[in-house]
């Protein structure tokens, strides 16, 4: 007799939509996956990508057992072994690291495979059994830390605008961000906003998907962001538009701030940003004349060495404009803060033994290569593919095949990175293990109810974590928690956003608007900085020794003039329509829509190198090199590269765009740098053709 159930669940993946799924099972298997058409965001829509979850679920080359390396590192040699078997090696090797060195000695790297609060980064899963052996603490850096601290400094919280306001505003700038590509679903309220009269204006060093279906694209030089907002205020303050009641009531430090927005005239900023200084001055004054503006940035904005300042920039427009205390005006960067769960409870920080160093994610070769006291002897890699994903490959290639090195990856597949292991232990997918999620781009949280049993022996995250404790004779009876206790102490925190929402409620309906009134003013009883204002002034960040007052700071190697003659290209790289970060980049299907590896190249730039269309290039810098395609388009501006990430090693011909990329910090948060990159090109016979460096091959 056939048997049809539906489950209740939610998309896990790093994107800012957090959709609300459904999956329909018949006699224990997935058959249909579908949006949640009763969610405000997700709308019954799922994306490209997801749409495949479930054939991604079924791939015949997951990974179901535990896994040993029986040959060299990198080799792609395994053998299967039990889980009881691989749990005694796992816990022998930590048992002994600690031994020797110290919890220290361990580095759990964790990724943004899944945002799960139970599963994922967002509950830090695994962090009660770091912390209970005194390991180091993991620093998530790779992705928006830069700009949430900037936006902190400005209005005291990295909380920005519900996107449902969209529809109320005049102006959208779609900031560094495409919407179209990545976290599509607020296009509806973009949508909408137009058929309203809203004029849509889209900043990206790249004729994006979302570019092409603006109102007005502007391209500026890669990393000069802040640059291009001081001259649209400088354009503001000199019409006279700047909000001047508001800024006497809500803002503070604004004299002097002004002082600053001053030396940045329309001319000034031309030459800095390449952008006309006409088109400056006109959307300069579309933005002193347009109330409410609207402001989403995207991540890319931030990831250069001024990126931080970059969104201080941007989230104090709307205190010179007036627009944070309007419907539909401000900045959307994250609306991360908003669900008010405890996550203190869930990380357990009160179990180690006594304060431990930090690891920055971004810096993996630095950490297995450099340092030394002590040094890392204990890797653990979950919901992250680093040597794909992270900067410097190469140098994060020389740490993983240390010998000495005890590397253990939890995964679906056999990434890049798995090919590095010692022990893979396969994990359960989003259908198969329960999760509570938010979303940094919606004012929802949903629950991931399990609606199918786990394929072979996939476990999940917290059932791993709850097995290695057992084996390395933990007692502390947090590390033994369910699944359901740990949602039960994440949603009992007495925070007004989750007044009325309960476990048993979210895994009966799905998902819950959190409790903050529809089409709502963010800070309309006052900013949470330490003055209660808008601070365009800030003595925190003064005393953290940085500028006071946002401003401008340069990307470091995108405007080296020096530089830029040995390497004359600035390479930046958004995210692909088919595959997230490197999830479903083994997709057959989305494989085939991604297809080889491009570069989009300028036809001045072609010219002058003598390139065709689709002829092999070689990129690179003294850090390393990939092969890809040419694209001749003028999607891109003379002196600049365009690709897009996420693409395995072993697919793209032994390395990706992040070889050439360096472990060099933002100016805020220890933030990555992915877009302040300059590199050459040549011409070589073919896309497979090996690729080294300058200075060193592999």
């Amino acid at each position: 007799m056939q048997q049809i159930q539906k489950f209740v669940g939610a998309c896990p993946l790093d994107c800012p939509d957090g959709c609300a799924w459904q999956v329909t099972v018949e006699n224990g298997v997935a058959k249909k996956l579908e949006g949640r058409a009763d969610h405000p965001i997700t709308k019954g829509t799922l994306c490209v990508k997801v749409n495949k979850y479930l054939d991604h679920t079924a791939a015949p080359d997951r990974i179901l057992y535990p896994l040993r390396r029986c040959g060299a590192k990198g080799s792609r040699q395994f053998e299967r072994i039990s889980w009881d078997d691989a749990l005694n090696e796992i816990a022998g090797r930590l048992q002994d690291t600690i031994a020797r060195y110290g919890g220290e000695a361990i580095w759990p790297y964790q990724g943004t495979g899944s945002l799960g609060y139970l599963q994922g980064i967002q509950g830090r899963a695994g962090s009660r059994f770091w912390n209970a052996l005194g390991a180091s603490k993991h620093e998530m850096t790779i992705c928006s830390i830069a700009g949430l601290v900037g936006h902190d400094y400005v209005t005291g919280t990295s909380r920005g605008i519900d996107p449902e306001v969209f529809v109320e505003a005049k102006l959208i700038i779609l900031w560094g961000t495409n919407t179209l590509t990545s976290g599509h679903h607020p296009w509806h309220f973009i949508k909408e906003a137009r058929r309203k009269g809203a004029y849509i204006v889209a900043v990206d060093p790249v004729a994006t998907r979302t570019a092409k279906q603006a109102d007005q694209h502007l391209a500026p030089i890669p990393g000069t962001d802040a640059a291009l907002a001081l001259g649209l205020l400088h354009v503001i303050v000199t019409l006279g538009c700047e909000d001047k009641v508001f800024i006497e009531k809500h803002t503070l430090g604004w004299d002097i701030y002004k002082q600053r927005i001053l030396e940045y005239p329309p001319h000034r900023v031309a030459e800095i940003t390449g952008i006309d200084e006409a088109v400056i001055f006109d959307l300069g004054t579309r933005l002193a004349n347009s109330r409410p503006t609207a402001i989403k940035a995207g991540q890319g904005v931030q990831r250069h060495a001024g990126g931080g300042m970059t969104v201080r920039v941007l989230a104090s427009i709307g205190g010179v404009t007036g627009d944070w205390q309007r419907v539909g005006g401000g900045l959307m960067y994250s609306t991360d803060g908003y669900f008010g769960g405890d996550r203190e409870a869930l990380y357990r920080d009160d179990l180690l033994p006594h304060p431990v160093r930090k690891l920055s994610m971004t810096r993996l070769g630095e950490g297995l290569l450099e340092i030394s006291d002590p040094p890392v002897m204990a890797l653990f890699v979950y919901g992250a593919n680093p040597i794909a994903s992270s900067p410097n490959q190469e140098k994060i290639r020389r740490g993983l095949v240390r010998e000495d090195l005890f590397t253990v990856v939890v995964d679906h597949f056999l990434t890049d990175t798995a090919d590095y292991a010692d022990i893979i232990l396969p994990a359960t997918m989003q259908t198969e293990h329960a999760d509570l999620h938010d979303g940094y781009g919606h004012l929802c949280i949903a629950w991931n109810e399990p609606a199918v049993a786990p394929p072979g022996e996939c476990k999940s995250t917290t059932e791993t974590f709850r097995m290695l404790s057992s084996k390395m004779n933990l007692t502390e009876p947090c590390l033994f928690d369910s699944d359901l206790k740990l949602a039960e102490q994440l949603l009992d925190s007495g925070h007004p956003s989750l007044r009325g929402i309960s476990l048993e409620y979210l895994r009966q309906n799905g998902w819950a608007r959190l409790n903050y009134p529809q089409k709502f003013v963010p800070f309309e009883s006052g900013f949470p900085t330490a003055s209660g204002r808008l601070e365009f002034f800030s003595k925190e960040a003064e005393q953290d020794g940085h500028d006071p007052l946002p401003g401008f700071t340069p990307p470091a190697e995108v405007m080296n003039p020096e530089l830029a003659k040995k390497y004359p290209f600035a390479l930046v790289s958004g995210a692909s329509h088919y595959i997230l970060n490197t999830t479903f980049a083994n997709n057959p299907d989305l494989g085939r829509q991604v297809g080889n590896p491009r570069v989009h190249i300028h036809p001045t730039d072609a010219g002058s190198r003598g390139i065709e269309t689709g002829q092999p290039m070689r990129i690179f810098n003294s850090r390393g090199a990939f092969i890809a395609e040419a694209n001749i388009s003028e999607e891109v501006r003379p002196g600049v590269l365009g690709t897009t990430k996420g693409l395995w090693l072993k697919m793209a011909g032994g390395t990706n765009l992040n070889a050439t990329v360096d472990e060099r910090d933002a100016d805020l948060g220890g933030g990555s740098v992915f877009g302040d990159n300059r590199v050459d090109i040549e011409v070589v016979q073919s896309i497979a053709e090996p690729v080294g460096s300058d200075g060193f091959g592999h």
